[in-house]
């Protein structure tokens, strides 16, 4: 059977090979157009939606460029990263410097601990996600993180976000089902590579659809540096309000479309009552 457009036409000839089957010229821009405005779909609202992993991918990004460049060199995600220093530091004889390390390393492994009492305690709320509980336990954690000086108090501000990013990872594990992390790109460029492969070599072509996943959120991590270093060093320590403010965003993401009709028709009565 040949495939059709979505106004009906026939795809050309030109993209298909012997006996019906996808040869990999018909992978270029058709295709891969396709995939971007499946994958791009804006109405599915829950924790796995697309536009959500790539917004926490960015906060993902933008937190570790904040602790490592002016929050002592502390990596905010890469744990492995930071036990690597403290070997190092601690081959140094450096204890105070490898305390720094030690310290997000354990605030990590306590947001891990966290996130999964949360979900196990609070599973369901009639009008809240436990995904959701864990957005504004993140935020609270943000919050007084503007407020604390450069330089003494660093390592506050590093088991904090330590916390957050664990409590993050742990939280929103799946992207449309696939797995993937938005505060480390490690394993998602291993599962990017390998889906390219088989789409390339096998021509499964659904395998595309999990490469531009995995790659996108990378580009959105890369982003979120990038972005975090230019604008920290352009504009000063309360761009940092961007990281909770992306959060916001994703709280409102994956809130029900129900929920949200119920809080619009609310806001509206309150506005007529005045």
């Amino acid at each position: 059977m040949v495939p059709a457009r979505s106004d009906g036409s026939e795809i050309p000839n030109t993209f298909m090979g012997k006996g019906g089957g996808l040869e990999p010229r018909g992978l270029s821009v058709y295709f891969i157009c396709r995939r971007i405005r499946r994958i791009m779909n804006l109405t599915s609202a829950n924790a796995e939606r697309l536009t959500a992993a790539c917004v926490l991918s960015v906060v993902g990004g933008f937190l570790d460029i904040y602790t490592y460049l002016y929050r002592g060199k502390v990596f905010a995600n890469a744990v492995t990263g930071n036990m690597v220093l403290c070997g190092f530091h601690l081959a140094h004889r450096e204890w105070l410097a490898s305390s720094r390390y030690v310290l997000a390393i354990l605030f990590y492994a306590l947001g891990i601990f966290i996130a999964e009492i949360v979900h196990r305690k609070l599973p369901a709320f009639r009008r809240v996600t436990w995904h959701q509980c864990v957005i504004l336990l993140e935020l609270v954690c943000l919050a007084p993180v503007c407020f604390i000086p450069y330089g003494e108090f660093d390592f506050i501000v590093n088991a904090l976000i330590s916390f957050v990013c664990a409590l993050q990872v742990q939280t929103f594990r799946r992207v449309q089902g696939l797995p993937f992390a938005s505060t480390m790109c490690t394993g998602n460029l291993r599962s990017g590579t390998e889906a390219l492969f088989h789409c390339c070599f096998d021509r499964k072509r659904e395998e595309l659809h999990k490469a531009l996943h995995y790659y996108g959120v990378i580009v959105c991590f890369i982003f979120g540096a990038a972005a975090g270093a230019l604008l920290l060093h352009g504009f000063g320590h309360y761009v940092f309000l961007l990281a909770p403010a992306g959060l916001g965003a994703v709280f409102f993401l994956i809130t029900p479309p129900r929920e949200l009709a119920s809080w619009r028709r609310r806001f509206r009565g309150l506005l007529k009552r005045r």
